[in-house]
């Protein structure tokens, strides 16, 4: 099956959710209304909405259709279950033109004292680059990047200024499968200062992550300070019952 066909759905029927066609708490189409719409298989429907069930815009209820569950928020939300470049980050929300510029690129090797920053083992030889990220010429990202050379070889400038992980997949061949993160809120740097337009804010959302490929090896440590008026943090979360239920349990022991 094409990727470009369910692709295509995804954001056809996002669009329409979007632009509220298909409005908050209102039901899908069904499968084979969508089978017939897109002219399509079952299957190619299913991975469109598991796109859209990925990205909280809808969920699927057992034996009874699919509910949109997308409200507009003020800012574009940045993913934090999904990995995606910043690239197709600004792609995926319509935020205008995104440029990077690169403002450090070097290799070190891993001291003890990087080596329990980023998680690399010490003696790892890294890429360290450091970028700006821009929406419509408007510097409002700063990255730091640690790219493990014997995973991630041959990196330069260009391809940084571009997209890396794109170099990763598509010519190195190396799938880019989970990435661990934390969220903090922390006070700008004076490299912060000198690199964005900060607008009067003087706090950034920092995301730091490690990022691992199909054999569980970490090839990539990376920290990206964002301003608070250009992206929102959105993710889906699932409560697990069986963890609920034991816990209901143990309370009841502890009553009784």
């Amino acid at each position: 099956m094409p990727k470009s066909k369910f692709e295509a759905i995804y954001r056809e029927l996002k669009s329409d959710i979007e632009s509220e066609k298909l409005p908050y708490q209102s039901l899908m189409p069904s499968e084979n209304q969508l089978i017939v719409r897109f002219d399509c298989s079952r299957n190619t429907v299913r991975r469109a909405i598991g796109m859209l069930a990925e990205e909280g815009y809808v969920q699927p209820m057992h034996g009874r259709g699919v509910r949109v569950i997308y409200t507009k928020t003020q800012t574009p939300p940045f993913l934090l279950a999904g990995i995606e470049s910043f690239r197709e980050s600004a792609r995926r929300n319509n935020l205008g033109e995104s440029t990077t510029r690169v403002i450090r690129f070097t290799e070190l090797t891993a001291d003890e004292r990087v080596s329990k920053h980023t998680g690399f083992p010490v003696g790892t030889e890294l890429y360290y680059i450091q970028r700006v990220r821009s929406l419509d010429g408007d510097p409002c990202v700063f990255d730091t990047n640690l790219y493990d050379k014997k995973l991630v070889p041959g990196l330069t400038k260009e391809i940084c200024v571009h997209s890396i992980y794109n170099y990763i997949e598509q010519e190195l061949g190396m799938p880019i499968i989970m990435s661990k993160r934390t969220i903090t809120v922390e006070k700008v740097t004076q490299m912060d200062e000198d690199s964005l337009d900060l607008k009067g804010y003087d706090t950034l959302a920092v995301v730091t992550g490690q990022t691992f490929n199909a054999e569980g090896v970490m090839f990539e440590y990376t920290q990206s300070r964002h301003r608070p008026d250009y992206f929102t943090f959105q993710t889906t979360a699932l409560r697990n019952k069986k963890k609920a239920n034991s816990d209901s349990l143990i309370d009841s022991d502890w009553d009784n």
